[in-house]
């Protein structure tokens, strides 16, 4: 594995150790920065919805699913209720979307689309081909990036 050759060459001493601690040689800092830097260009399409990047993650989990369980809701955005409450608050707020206890499991909260939030649907559907192009990335570039994005997630979430 990749991750082998970088611990063998240190210990070979082909690589100091200090080497490894550039800021150029990580991977956890493009990954940080790319992710800010995309969010950043979802910003102004997201204002014209009246959206937050968080908001528009759930609306995206709705818009695919609803009802959804505010437990079924976090785990698909690896967020935990503390900060998915009040998320959920403001779009309730906002209409887009009701809260109720489900009839089969009181202690279980169902999240519904609202029909103001289903038009949302309409509106939002510009929203990732324009990503797609201030990124400058074709479909095939676009869609190789998600899938590996994907393959370390779940590597991630794997443990490894």
């Amino acid at each position: 594995m990749w991750h082998n050759r970088i611990v063998q060459k240190v210990n070979a001493g082909t690589t100091s150790a200090t080497d490894q601690l550039l800021l150029d040689r990580q991977l956890c800092f493009p990954l940080y920065a790319a992710s800010r830097a995309v969010t950043a260009r979802y910003a102004p399409l997201l204002a014209d919805l009246g959206l937050t990047y968080p908001q528009y993650l759930v609306m995206l989990v709705l818009w695919e699913q609803s009802p959804v369980s505010v437990g079924e809701l976090g785990h698909r955005l690896r967020l935990d209720s503390g900060t998915l409450s009040p998320l959920l608050k403001r779009l309730q707020a906002a209409g887009l979307l009701d809260r109720r206890r489900d009839q089969a499991d009181e202690r279980r909260v169902l999240i519904a689309l609202t029909d103001a939030g289903e038009q949302l649907r309409t509106k939002a559907r510009h929203v990732p081909a324009a990503i797609a192009q201030a990124l400058g990335l074709d479909e095939a570039t676009y869609r190789q990036l998600q899938a590996q994005l994907s393959e370390l997630l779940c590597r991630l979430d794997a443990g490894l």
